[in-house]
C-alpha cells in the first residue's frame, strides 16, 4: 500500500538497520549500528547495507507471486478463488500485501542509495558504486512488477520529498507507458554503476549483465504498450538480450532441475540465475527466509508440520501443455520434456534429489504406504488436478543440510527464488528477433531452450510457439501471467480466447484409481500393478472453474481499497497523467 503506509514504510527502513546479523550472504547491519550516520563506513558495512534488499522487503509478495499470478495464468488450481475467475478486488489480502511490499522495496532502495551517497567513511568507490547499482536494479524490478500488475501507477521518485511535502495522499497515477520509461531510466542508471562480472557458482548478486537482461525484458514488454508493436523497442530488446547472451560468459545449466536446487554450486553453476531472491534460514530474521514450501508442499513432506499444499497444484491445462494427463496409467506416461517432472509432481514420479537420506522420494508410496513417510499423510491423493508442485521445494532437513550445511526450521528455508534466468533472456531474444524479421535466429534460441530439456527441436517457429515455450520453461515461477498482460496490450482478443479455452477445472475419481493401482483389497500398499490400471472412474469436471466471460479490464489489478479511499487519484476510474520522465526525474549521482 502506498498512501496509508508511507510512514510505516519509512519506519521499517530504519528498523532494517537494527536487525541482528546473519551468518551468511544476507548479513545486514548489526544492532550497534543504529543510524546511517554511523553505518556504511567501510566496504563490509556498505555491502551488508544492501544485502537485505535481496529478501526481506520482498517477503509479502510471495503469495501473490506463487498463487495469484500463476492461478490467473491458468497454471495453478487453488479451488474457488477470485484469482481463478480473474475477479480480484481491492480488499484481497494477498493483493494488498503484494502492493505494500512493492512500494516498500521502492522506499528501501531509495533510502539505501541516499545513505550510501551520504556516507563519509572509508568505503571504496568500487563497492559503493556496486551497491548503488544493485539498489537501482531492485527499484526497477519493483516498478516492473507494479506497472505490469496495476497498469498506471504513481511514481515515487524520492520518499523524503513526498513526506516533506505531505503530498502522499495527492499523488496521481502516471500513464503506464511513462512508467515503463521510468523503469528504463532507472536501469540505465544502474548500468553505470554495476560491474561487468559474473557470480558463476556463487549466490548471484546483480551485476551489469543481470540488469541489462532485465532491461531487455522491459523493452520487450513496453514494445506493445500503446496498442501496436514498436520496432524501436523491439530492436532495443533484441540488442540488449544479444549482448547478455554473447558477452556475459553465462550459459544454461545443463540439467533443468538443477536450477531449482539449494546449493549455489549446483543452481548457479553456469551463471544462468541472473536475479534471485536470496533467502536465509535464520529464525532471528523473520521475512529473510523462504517459506514457499509451506504453501505448495505436501503435508508430511518435511519434518516441521508446516506444509499445507496438498489440495492445490499445477492445473490440468498445464499438464495438457506438457502432453501428459493425470488420468493415464502412470507406468505408461511418457515425458517428452524434462521440465514436466521438474515443474510438477504426478502420481508415479520419483525424485533422486528429494529425501536423499531415504534414497529419494517415491510418489507412488507417499500417500498410500503408511510405513514410508516419517510424517504419514491422510492416505488420500489431495489435489483434484492430479499434480502437485515440484518447483519451490527444498525437500527435508537432510536435503537442506547437505546443500548448505545448516538446518531449515518451521517456515524457514534458504532455497533461492529465481525471478530472471538466462533461459528467459534466450526467449526474449527469440521473440524480439522473430518480430524484427529474423526467424532463423529465433528458431535457434527456442531450440537451445528445448534442447536443455531434451524436448524435440522445432523445425520452424511462430509467435505462438514462443508463447508456449515461455509457459513451459517458466511455469510456476511467477511470470506467465505477465506474459498474458503484455500480450493483452496489443492482442487482447487473442489472450482472452486463450484463457477461455484453458482447462482450469479438476478430475473426480483420481484417488480411488490411484489407490486401487497400488493397494490390495484391504488397502495395504503393494506397489504399482497391485491391480490393473482402471481409469473408468476418472472424469474431468467441465462444470466448474471454466471461464466464459473474460473482459479486458481483468488484465489490470485494482489498487487496494484503503489507498483509493485515502487518495481517489489512484482509483480505477481516475485518469492517469502524462509525465515526460527524462525531463522530470533525474538521479544526479
Amino acid at each position: 500500500m502506498i498512501m496509508k503506509n508511507i510512514f510505516k514504510i519509512f519506519a521499517t527502513i530504519l528498523m532494517a538497520l537494527t536487525v541482528a546479523s546473519c551468518s551468511e550472504f544476507l548479513d545486514r547491519p548489526t544492532e550497534d549500528s543504529l543510524s546511517s550516520a554511523t553505518y556504511y563506513q567501510n566496504d563490509a558495512q556498505v555491502e551488508q547495507g544492501v544485502n537485505y534488499l535481496y529478501n526481506s522487503p520482498w517477503y509479502d509478495i510471495i503469495r501473490f507471486f506463487i498463487y495469484g499470478g500463476e492461478t490467473m495464468a491458468g497454471n495453478v488450481f487453488e479451488g474457488s478463488s477470485n484469482y481463478i475467475t480473474l475477479t480480484v478486488n481491492g480488499t484481497d489480502g494477498d493483493l494488498k500485501n503484494m502492493a505494500y511490499a512493492l512500494w516498500s522495496v521502492n522506499a528501501h532502495c531509495n533510502t539505501v542509495i541516499q545513505n550510501i551517497l551520504n556516507s563519509t567513511g572509508s568505503a571504496s568507490k568500487e563497492v559503493k558504486d556496486r551497491a548503488i547499482g544493485e539498489a537501482l536494479a531492485w527499484k526497477a524490478m519493483a516498478y516492473f512488477f507494479l506497472v505490469r500488475t496495476f497498469g498506471d501507477v504513481p511514481i515515487i521518485h524520492d520518499n523524503t520529498e513526498i513526506i516533506k511535502e505531505n503530498s502522499y495522499n495527492e499523488v496521481s497515477k502516471v500513464q503506464k507507458a511513462d512508467v515503463y520509461d521510468y523503469v528504463i531510466i532507472t536501469l540505465e542508471e544502474a548500468l553505470k554503476f554495476l560491474p561487468k562480472k559474473s557470480y558463476i557458482g556463487q549466490k548471484p548478486r546483480i551485476d551489469y549483465y543481470a540488469a541489462e537482461a532485465l532491461l531487455a525484458k522491459v523493452y520487450l514488454t513496453k514494445a506493445g504498450v500503446t496498442g501496436s508493436l514498436d520496432d524501436a523497442d523491439l530492436t532495443k530488446a533484441r540488442d540488449l538480450a544479444k549482448d547478455v547472451i554473447e558477452n556475459s560468459g553465462r550459459s544454461l545449466t545443463p540439467k533443468y532441475s538443477d536450477v531449482f536446487r539449494l546449493s549455489p554450486e549446483v543452481y548457479n553453476q553456469t551463471g544462468e540465475c541472473l536475479i534471485s531472491w536470496l533467502w536465509t534460514a535464520t529464525p532471528q530474521a523473520w521475512t529473510a527466509q523462504n517459506s514457499i514450501q509451506c504453501d505448495v508442499g505436501l503435508v508430511g513432506f518435511d519434518e516441521f508440520g508446516d506444509l499445507w499444499g496438498d489440495w492445490k497444484g499445477p492445473s490440468v491445462d498445464l499438464q495438457d501443455l506438457f502432453g501428459v494427463s493425470a488420468s493415464e496409467n502412470p507406468q505408461s506416461r511418457v515425458n517428452k520434456d524434462d521440465r514436466r517432472q521438474a515443474t510438477m509432481m504426478m502420481f508415479g514420479d520419483q525424485y533422486d534429489y528429494f529425501w536423499t537420506d531415504m534414497g529419494g522420494f517415491d510418489f507412488y508410496r507417499f500417500f498410500y504406504d503408511s510405513s514410508y513417510s516419517p510424517n504419514p499423510t491422510s492416505g488420500a491423493f489431495g489435489c483434484g488436478t492430479g499434480a502437485n508442485f515440484a518447483k519451490h521445494l527444498y525437500g527435508d532437513t537432510a536435503d537442506h543440510v547437505a546443500a548448505v550445511g545448516h538446518s531449515p526450521a518451521y517456515m524457514y528455508n534458504s532455497l533461492p527464488t529465481h525471478i530472471l534466468r538466462l533461459s528467459d533472456v534466450y526467449l526474449v531474444y527469440a521473440e524480439a528477433c522473430l518480430l524484427t524479421n529474423d526467424a532463423s535466429t529465433a528458431l535457434t534460441y527456442v531450440n537451445k531452450v528445448r534442447q536443455r530439456a531434451h524436448a524435440a527441436d522445432l523445425t520452424s517457429v511462430t509467435i505462438n510457439d514462443i508463447w508456449k515455450e515461455r509457459r513451459l520453461e517458466l511455469a510456476l515461477e511467477g511470470d506467465n501471467w505477465y506474459d498474458f498482460v503484455r500480450r493483452s496490450y496489443y492482442k487482447m482478443d487473442d489472450v482472452i480466447a486463450e484463457i477461455k479455452a484453458q482447462r482450469r477445472s479438476v478430475y473426480g475419481g483420481l484417488d480411488d484409481a490411484y489407490k486401487s493401482f497400488v493397494c490390495d483389497e484391504k488397502g495395504n500398499y503393494v506397489g504399482p500393478g497391485a491391480n490393473a490400471w482402471d481409469a473408468s472412474g476418472i472424469s474431468y469436471d467441465t462444470t466448474q472453474y471454466q471461464l466464459t466471460d473474460v473482459k479486458p479490464e481483468m488484465f489490470t489489478m485494482p489498487f487496494p481499497t484503503e489507498d483509493v479511499v485515502l487518495n481517489p487519484n489512484v482509483a480505477s476510474t481516475a485518469e492517469p497523467i502524462h509525465v515526460d520522465v527524462r525531463e522530470t526525474y533525474s538521479y544526479n549521482f
